[in-house]
């Protein structure tokens, strides 16, 4: 193995034995760190030909069902999230959604808001369990197992029901950013920015993975939910300078790129809209000053979401998808941002910078974004069916 891949999977193996994934101590389950997980280990796999990388995979899916799909041994409630019993429910992991996975129980309805502690709060999230959606149908995608895919398009319908309202008759359709464990009430009503996009292009790649592994009559279709998220994305800003924000802005024009025509034409204008939104923003945050703070100022998650998608862009430049007068238009907008995909990886692979606490704090997520930006292929590129094994 190189250098670069070495790393990753030390990276990886730390956090497979630091969270339990194959130990017998109490798992540790984190929605958003076990997503980038799960593509890592099987991207992992393809890279080594280690099929253990592969099994530990489909051993975290498992395992983040089992925990974030049933309640909290704290919460009143107890079972599967779904309602089902625990034979149903094996079969339908996803079907009531799944837990964040945070410190504290959801607040209870006769609590105060409180937004400093709603961030420790459990709950669900429809941009996390978009990034579950991505790491399921990736896992059908290298194995050629549709059950995968299934369960992701399970739990698509599950959240475009739950987290869509409309505020009154003829009025568009909104999205809550945060609900409760059960699905039943928002905890916070607002809409997060890039809900709606994140929808389009996860629900977009289950369909298309559906209708290649000749699937569709299994499981739900999501047809509905994509005119409802394409009509809301007109006039939506998208432009943001969080570090986080714009890489997925990015790593999503890859992801549509490599869509193409599965299952619609090659989505040109929405390309271009995220690299010219995303282009807007990483101008404001190059000259935020951020950059030059030292790393106890600095989130590495953030950033390392920012270097994946630089990698992500540079993947869309070279793709013959896309016109050859829009790539080089775009090539000279981003030219002086590929570099800081690659220097925001060197700083926090330096050892001093990986001491502080904002590193030591968040270890889980920051490590495993990690190995994401050193290999992201698990993550970023979308397997050919079955090209895992």
């Amino acid at each position: 193995m190189n250098d670069t891949l070495t790393t990753a999977a030390e990276l990886m193996q730390d956090f497979v034995v630091r969270t339990d994934i194959a130990g017998e101590g109490p798992p540790r389950r984190y929605l958003w760190t076990d997503a980038f997980a799960v593509c890592n280990c099987l991207g992992l796999a393809r890279d080594t030909g280690d099929p253990a990388w592969e099994d530990l995979a489909l051993r975290l899916i498992d395992q983040v069902h089992q925990v974030l799909g049933r309640y909290r041994e704290d919460d009143t409630r107890n079972g599967w999230l779904s309602g089902l019993s625990d034979d149903e429910a094996r079969a339908h992991p996803t079907l009531g959604g799944l837990r964040i996975g945070k410190p504290l129980p959801e607040r209870r309805p006769d609590e105060p808001f409180d937004e400093r502690l709603e961030w420790d709060r459990d709950g669900q999230y429809f941009h996390y369990l978009t990034r579950w959606m991505h790491a399921l149908d990736q896992t059908s995608r290298a194995t050629g197992d549709p059950r995968y895919n299934r369960w992701a398009r399970e739990l698509a319908l599950t959240a475009y029901r739950a987290f869509i309202h409309r505020d009154g008759e003829g009025l568009p359709p909104r999205m809550y950013w945060k609900m409760s464990t059960d699905l039943r009430r928002p905890l916070v009503p607002s809409m997060g920015q890039h809900d709606p996009l994140d929808g389009l292009v996860a629900y977009r790649q289950l369909q298309a993975t559906a209708e290649v592994l000749q699937d569709t009559d299994s499981g739900p279709d999501l047809r509905e939910a994509l005119a409802t998220f394409e009509a809301m994305l007109p006039g939506l800003p998208l432009t943001t300078a969080d570090p986080l924000g714009l890489g997925g802005l990015l790593t999503d024009a890859w992801r549509l790129t490599q869509l193409g025509r599965a299952p619609d034409a090659l989505d040109e204008p929405l390309i271009e809209r995220l690299l010219e939104d995303a282009a807007t923003g990483l101008a404001h945050y190059r000259q935020s000053g951020e950059l030059q703070l030292p790393a106890g100022y600095r989130l590495a998650f953030r950033e390392l979401g920012l270097a994946i998608g630089i990698t992500a862009v540079d993947r869309l430049l070279g793709s013959p998808a896309i016109d050859r007068a829009v790539r080089e238009r775009h090539a000279e907008q981003f030219r002086s941002y590929l570099p800081l995909g690659s220097s925001l990886t060197a700083f926090w692979l330096t050892p001093a910078n990986r001491q502080a606490l904002t590193w030591t704090e968040h270890e889980d997520i920051n490590a495993v974004m990690l190995a994401t930006a050193l290999q992201p292929e698990g993550y970023l590129d979308l397997f050919s069916i079955g090209a895992g094994r």
